[in-house]
């Protein structure tokens, strides 16, 4: 039986043909140049290191060089998996000046676990800049050599097994979840403020396994320091293709993160139209794929409608989990 769908992301073109014929008042605002005084702060919701800091950090420069006079500075507000820098980003002024790195599930799962000071609805979701398939790592020594011995070990002990994420709610449990759905079995979940701060468990041999995407698996792959059980993938990841999908382990799930960048609530067009054609123009730049290569970035470019509709499309599919696995721990 096939595996819940929760949004599958549209193409880039369907995202780059929105913006064909720029609005006259972007076209305007890029021309003159961007006000200054003031940097535009992207506030980042989890600790530096993670995947969505190496994104919003490779997208910075490359937004700063489109929009004539602005500068761009990345700044991390972690806390509560992603709550505190996401809420601080949907209260701030509708000005321009403060945006936010976004995950999807997490901009959505969020509120339906808990109160949060934002409505995913309300948000103005500018561009999605890659999607990251989720997967399980294990230190190099591990016994657990695939996505079947893990499987294994967690029904000859249930709910013990303990696997590390960036935080409720975020891509990686809800994938985590899934599997156990798709599997009829339990895991123990641990928690942590990003990515980058399981991993020193998860080396130091504390924590058996590590949820996280494949962009953050990629340094430490290469190192071999970790190794891959499966990813949540449709297909192999050709930057990792020795590590076999879900499907290939026996578990019938497809699942990953989707990351980019939102403002606050009520951005007026002006500024919108300006900050989605210049990220329109940071990816279709040859230097942009370059350096995202570099940064290991599964590119899944989206701007402006295209972004928003694949955002907001998995979430009656999160609802549906919910009401048959609360994931509040």
């Amino acid at each position: 039986m096939p595996g819940p769908q929760f949004g599958r992301r549209a193409t880039l073109l369907g995202g780059l043909s929105a913006l064909a014929t720029p609005a006259p008042f972007g076209r305007a605002l890029a021309q003159r140049g961007w006000p200054a005084g003031r940097p535009i702060e992207i506030v980042v919701p989890f600790a530096p290191g993670g995947g969505m800091d190496v994104m919003a950090r490779s997208i910075a420069p490359f937004l700063a060089a489109k929009l004539p006079g602005a500068r761009v500075v990345v700044s991390n507000r972690a806390g509560a998996g992603g709550q505190l820098g996401t809420e601080a980003v949907a209260n701030a002024a509708p000005d321009g000046f403060v945006l936010g790195a976004c995950a999807t599930p997490t901009v959505l799962s969020q509120p339906i676990e808990r109160p949060v000071r934002w409505r995913p609805a309300e948000l103005t979701y500018l561009a999605q800049v890659v999607e990251d398939p989720c997967g399980l790592f294990v230190r190099a020594d591990s016994p657990l050599r695939g996505l079947p011995d893990l499987l294994a070990a967690a029904r000859a002990r249930p709910g013990d097994l303990a696997y590390g994420t960036a935080g409720i709610g975020g891509d990686d449990h809800i994938a985590t979840l899934l599997l156990e759905e798709a599997a009829g079995l339990r895991l123990s979940h641990v928690p942590f403020n990003g990515t980058s701060q399981l991993l020193v468990p998860l080396l130091g041999g504390q924590l058996e396994v590590g949820a996280f995407n494949i962009s953050e698996a990629l340094p430490l792959l290469r190192d071999g320091a970790i190794r891959g059980l499966a990813l949540a993938s449709a297909t192999r990841d050709p930057s990792a293709p020795g590590i076999p999908t879900y499907r290939e382990g026996g578990a019938d799930v497809v699942f990953s993160a989707g990351r980019g960048i939102l403002g606050p609530p009520g951005l007026p067009d002006a500024i919108r139209t300006a900050l989605e054609e210049a990220f329109a123009a940071s990816f279709a730049d040859p230097a942009w794929a370059e350096a995202a290569a570099r940064a290991g970035l599964p590119l899944k470019p989206l701007v402006g409608t295209a972004y928003r509709e694949a955002a907001l499309g998995g979430e009656a599919a999160l609802r549906a989990l919910w009401s048959r696995r609360p994931w509040k721990e």
